[in-house]
C-alpha cells in the first residue's frame, strides 16, 4: 500500500493506492494523528481512487479518525470512483456517517464550506 498525504490549508488529503489492511490502517491513524497536532488540521478527505481493496480494520480507523475530527468541529469525506470500493463503503455504513465524492475537488469544496 501507498500512502501520500497532501496539506490544503487545515484540510489533510489522504491518498491511498492498494490494499488497506491492519498493518496501513495502524501507520495511516499514526500519520493523521500526528498531522492533526503538528499541522493543526481540521478537515479530512479519505481519496480511494486507487485502493483496490480495505478489510475491516481499515474501516475502523475510518470511523476513528471521523470521530476525532468530528470532536475537533471539522469535517470528513471520501472520494471513491471504484464501484468495487463503493460497494464496501455502502455495506460497511461508512457512507452514511461520511459523504461520499467522485473527486477531491468536490469533497474540498465540502469540507472547507463545513
Amino acid at each position: 500500500m501507498e500512502i501520500a498525504l497532501t496539506l490544503n490549508q487545515r484540510t489533510l488529503i489522504v491518498s491511498l493506492s492498494g490494499e488497506l489492511d491492519h498493518h496501513g490502517a495502524e501507520q495511516i491513524r499514526t500519520l493523521i494523528e500526528r498531522a492533526i497536532t503538528e499541522k493543526d488540521v481540521k478537515n479530512l478527505i479519505f481519496d480511494f481512487s486507487a485502493l483496490s481493496f480495505m478489510d475491516s480494520s481499515g474501516i475502523g480507523m475510518i470511523i476513528g479518525r471521523y470521530k476525532l475530527i468530528k470532536s475537533i468541529g471539522g469535517g470528513v469525506a471520501l472520494v471513491c470512483t471504484n464501484p468495487r470500493m463503493k460497494k464496501l463503503v455502502t455495506m460497511s455504513g461508512l457512507s452514511r456517517l461520511i459523504s461520499v465524492y467522485s473527486t477531491v475537488d468536490q469533497a474540498l469544496s465540502e469540507v472547507k464550506g463545513a
